[in-house]
C-alpha cells in the first residue's frame, strides 16, 4: 500500500494564488500527451506518486487529454482510487472543457451545455464528485460570454467544482470575464496561458499585471516549448523523442531547425554556468516573476520528472544572466 514520504512539502516551494486561500506548488503536473493508451500505466503511476512525493499537490487535466481524450482522466482517476485517495483534501485537481471532445453540433466551446456535461462526464471518468477548479479551455467566440460565465457560476453552485479558472484568455477577455464573475461571486483564481522564453506573447499582452490586478495567479504550460528547450536536440534527434512521436501534437521534426539549434546551444552555455541543464533553466525563467504562480512540468519518464524537480535548487536570476538570456534568445 502506498504511504505518501512525510517530508514532502520540505522538498517544495509554494506560491499563494492570487488573492485566494490557495497556495500553489511552482511546479505543477500536467497530464496533456503523456497518459494516453500507449503509454504505459505503472510508468504513469510512478510518475504521479514521485511527484506527490516531492511536495507537487497540483494535477492538472482536460477533458480532451490522452490519447484518445478522456483516457488521461480515466489514468489519473484509477491512481487515485489505488493510491492517492486517502491524500484528496491535500491535493489540487483541476480540468477544462473547450475544445472538441464528441461529434456533433455541442462538441466544444463555451455553451452551457457542453461545459456542464464536459464536466460530469470528467467526474464520472475520475470517480470524484468534484474537481477543485474547473477551467474554460478556450475563448468562445461564437457563444456569448455570458452565457459562459452563468454555467462556470452554476457549476460551483452545484458542487462540483471550488474553483473556477480560464484558459487560454488574452488581458482584454480575462477583465470582460472576471468583471461578470465577480459581479455573480464567483471563485475565480487562475488563468493557464501558453508562456516560454519562445513564446512571450503574454508579455506584450501585459497578462500578469492584468491577472493580478484583478486578483487572481498564473499558471503557465508548455514552458519547455514542447520539449524543444531541452538538450536533448542540440545535436540529433532522439528516436524515442517527442518530434520523433507520429502522435505528438503541434510538434515535430520541423520545429529543430538551424536556428533553433544555435540559440540551443547558447542557452546550454548559460544554464552550465548555472549547474542547471537547458530544461531546468527554462522553467526557472518562467517563474523569475513571483505573480507567476506556477508551472505545469509533463513528463513521459521518472528520470525527466526527477530533472525537472531539481530546478528547484536554483530559481534566481543575476540581471547578467537575464540579458544574456535575451542576447542567446534573439
Amino acid at each position: 500500500m502506498y504511504q505518501a514520504n512525510k517530508d514532502r512539502y520540505n522538498k517544495m516551494i509554494y506560491r499563494k494564488l492570487g488573492k485566494s486561500g490557495l497556495k500553489l506548488p511552482v511546479l505543477s503536473f500536467g497530464l496533456w500527451q503523456n497518459f494516453g493508451e500507449k503509454n504505459d500505466y505503472e510508468t504513469c503511476k510512478e510518475m504521479i506518486l514521485t511527484a506527490f512525493d516531492h511536495g507537487i499537490t497540483h494535477f492538472d487535466l482536460a477533458n480532451n487529454y490522452g490519447p484518445p481524450p478522456g483516457h488521461a482522466e480515466i489514468v489519473f482517476g484509477k491512481i487515485l482510487k489505488e493510491a492517492l485517495m486517502p491524500y484528496r483534501d491535500e491535493i489540487i485537481i483541476s480540468t477544462k472543457a473547450g475544445y472538441r471532445m464528441w461529434d456533433g453540433p455541442y462538441q466544444d466551446g463555451g455553451s452551457r451545455k457542453y461545459l456542464i456535461s464536459s464536466l460530469n462526464q470528467s467526474l464520472e471518468r475520475m470517480g470524484i464528485p468534484y474537481v477543485d477548479i474547473f477551467y474554460h479551455h478556450r475563448f468562445d467566440h461564437e457563444t456569448d460570454m455570458k452565457e459562459t460565465m452563468i454555467a462556470l457560476r452554476d457549476i460551483v453552485l452545484s458542487g462540483k467544482a471550488l474553483y473556477v479558472g480560464l484558459s487560454n484568455y488574452n488581458s482584454e477577455q480575462l477583465k470582460r470575464a472576471h468583471q461578470m464573475l465577480d459581479e455573480m461571486n464567483v471563485p475565480y483564481v487562475i488563468t493557464q496561458p501558453s508562456y516560454s522564453m519562445l513564446n512571450r506573447w503574454l508579455e506584450h499582452d501585459n497578462l500578469l499585471q492584468t491577472q493580478n490586478e484583478i486578483g487572481g495567479g498564473t499558471i503557465c504550460y508548455s514552458a519547455l516549448q514542447q520539449g524543444l528547450l531541452t538538450n536533448k536536440y542540440i545535436n540529433d534527434i532522439p528516436v524515442d523523442s517527442r518530434a520523433k512521436n507520429p502522435d505528438s501534437m503541434w510538434f515535430s521534426e520541423k520545429n529543430i531547425t538551424d536556428e533553433a539549434r544555435a540559440k540551443l546551444m547558447k542557452l546550454d552555455v548559460i544554464a552550465k554556468s548555472r549547474s542547471q541543464s537547458i530544461a531546468q533553466m527554462a522553467l526557472a525563467w518562467c517563474l523569475r516573476d513571483e505573480r507567476m504562480t506556477s508551472t505545469l512540468i509533463s513528463t513521459s519518464k521518472i528520470t525527466q520528472l526527477h530533472e525537472n524537480l531539481k530546478t528547484l535548487e536554483n530559481l534566481t536570476f543575476t540581471n547578467e544572466e537575464l540579458q544574456a538570456i535575451e542576447e542567446a534568445l534573439k
